[in-house]
């Protein structure tokens, strides 16, 4: 009886693309379903038939599982005209709906982002603000603990790390970062052999649970947590090429267990399974014993969080404050610091943006709204907190779109002009399906042009606020 049900499980979730814990879940809310069948478990009519119901009434669905993949291949029989970058691809919600603030994934965009990410300057502007704030934190035995709440490709983390290293060089490090897509956990352990080498002391951990439940390393739900995979890597050897051999050893892990799909009700990204990676040297296992987490044994208590934009520009203050920022400024301790920053606009980059919809405002809240919707979300929680969202002069700051004198001139090459269109529809985060009309008859770039011949180069603003609880 169970090989037989045990095969129509498989060939269901092979034509639908369902992991098999993913499919138990969905059918009889048990994620271990196929494998305690495996096991010899039994299983009684009442399940069977729903099993049965379930497949029955998804046969010939094959993106039930995940509707659309983070890593979406590029749209067939795209214009030649057209880069990979301004290819529409809204993801259609429940009914059919297309309201972009509903269904659109902009920080899924793969080819916007690492255009972005290499063409501009925000990455190493942001590190540099964040290792501003390690000279107000006050870390308390047995480590240093920092959070990073979207580790992107790791560029900030790394840099930070690096920052942290110089200020307190003989101290524990406990940093854990949040990232639910894949190929930026690729990108950013790539990153961290020589964080390793430089700093032994160091357990870095990589997460793709959401931000009520990252930074505690522990699942609300009940179903969720009964399929967490939480793995550890104790790296063996003293060299950075060893380290690294054994870090990239993780890629079968990674492609089997860090997998998303989009929310059905909310269109946002969500993981397949909730999955924990704890990384650090063995040689230093008994000195960070103390600090190694245990699977629902974690503390939060993080002396920084560095929260860059975590959120979509275009989300409601309340979304802000409830399902991000308030519950990260539950999570630090005593002496410890929330750095969060966003875009603020008012730049050349949204003149770019203007010129081609006029009464487009993607910064529709500014630290002031999001802070006082925290105070309000917290409540009496609030009242250890100090909340602080200074003046402009030391909350904005600016960061560049690398350029050459060369490059602005009265000839701006094609290259420059779309490096600089894409950073500008990035940050104001434009959604694909407004796009296709713009870049058919080529406007986007002659308005691009046009502010980088006025402003002699191309550069945004992001708002800083901290939001610090009160030491003991």
């Amino acid at each position: 009886m169970n090989d037989t049900i045990l095969q129509e499980i498989s060939d269901f979730c092979r034509q639908t693309g369902l992991a098999e814990s993913t499919f138990g879940r969905r059918a009889v809310n048990d994620g271990k379903l196929a494998s305690r069948l495996r096991n010899g478990g039994r299983i009684t009519t009442e399940t069977l038939d729903r099993i049965r119901t379930f497949m029955a009434s998804h046969q010939g669905k094959p993106a039930l599982s995940r509707p659309f993949v983070i890593n979406r291949p590029a749209a067939p029989n795209t214009p030649p005209h057209i880069a990979p970058s301004t290819i529409p691809a809204v993801a259609k919600g429940p009914g059919g709906s297309d309201d972009p603030q509903r269904n659109f994934r902009f920080f899924d965009n793969r080819q916007k982002y690492l255009l972005f990410v290499n063409t501009c300057s925000e990455k190493w502007v942001v590190a540099h603000r964040v290792a501003l704030e390690l000279h107000n934190i006050h870390p308390r035995p047995p480590a240093v603990r920092v959070f990073d709440a979207g580790v992107g490709d790791g560029s900030v983390l790394t840099r930070v790390m690096r920052s942290m290293h110089d200020r307190f060089p003989h101290q524990p490090f406990y940093a854990v970062g949040k990232e639910i897509s894949l190929e930026d956990i690729r990108l950013t352990l790539q990153k961290m052999a020589d964080r390793f080498l430089e700093h032994p002391a160091t357990v870095l951990v990589l997460t793709n649970l959401a931000y009520a439940d990252a930074p505690w390393l522990h699942v609300k739900s009940l179903s969720a947590a009964s399929s967490m995979v939480w793995h550890e890597l104790p790296l063996s050897g003293d060299t950075a090429h060893k380290f690294e051999t054994q870090i990239m050893d993780l890629e079968p892990f990674l492609a089997e267990n860090w997998k998303a799909g989009v929310s059905a009700k909310t269109g946002n990204p969500v993981y397949e399974r909730p999955v924990v990676l704890v990384i650090y040297r063995d040689d230093h296992k008994f000195l960070l014993d103390p600090i190694i987490p245990k699977p629902g044994g974690a503390v939060a208590n993080y002396d920084l969080i560095m929260a860059s934009q975590p959120y979509r520009a275009r989300a409601s203050v309340e979304f802000k404050a409830k399902r991000v920022i308030a519950p990260l400024a539950r999570a630090l301790g005593p002496g410890g610091r929330l750095l969060a920053i966003h875009s603020y606009g008012h730049d050349p980059g949204m003149e770019i943006i203007r010129k081609i919809w006029p009464d487009d405002n993607p910064f529709t809240t500014d630290r002031h709204q999001i802070l006082k919707a925290v105070k309000h979300d917290l409540g009496p929680a609030g009242r250890e907190l100090n909340f602080n969202a200074y003046a402009d002069n030391r909350s904005l700051f600016r960061y560049d779109m690398h350029t050459l004198p060369s490059e602005v001139t009265e000839s701006i090459g094609t290259s420059t002009a779309f490096a600089a269109w894409n950073a500008a529809i990035y940050v104001a985060q434009v959604e694909d399906d407004r796009l296709a009309s713009v870049v058919n008859d080529g406007r986007y770039l002659e308005a691009t042009r046009e502010v980088l011949r006025q402003q002699g180069g191309l550069w945004f603003y992001d708002e800083s606020y901290v939001i610090s609880r009160r030491r003991d």
